[in-house]
């Protein structure tokens, strides 16, 4: 499955209901695998962003619809990245010869 990582910023609606963030990603844990994928972990931080989680998900329209449900919910905004290791990264380094 394809990897992603995402950066997560709360909206004011977010910040206001920070206590209820942890429960929140449990809920977002169950509707990522109900889609088909796996969240891997998620951890809060310090900076910029207040959360940064590392997905996976059978393709990229899936992560994309993810990501939606999640924004709809108004307390989060996403910035995702597709990611790649190094076999993924080796295949496609391969592929510029």
């Amino acid at each position: 499955m394809a990897k992603y990582i995402t950066l997560y910023q709360f909206t004011d609606q977010g910040i206001k209901n920070f206590e209820g963030t942890v429960q929140r990603s449990k809920e977002a844990t169950a509707a990522v695998e109900k889609m088909g994928g796996k969240l891997l972990s998620v951890n809060w931080t310090i900076g910029p962003y207040d959360l940064v989680s590392i997905s996976q998900f059978p393709d990229d329209e899936t992560a994309t619809a993810f990501s939606l449900k999640l924004g709809a919910a108004g307390n989060v905004r996403t910035t995702t990245m597709r990611a790649f290791d190094a076999d993924e990264m080796t295949r496609i380094i391969g592929k510029t010869k």
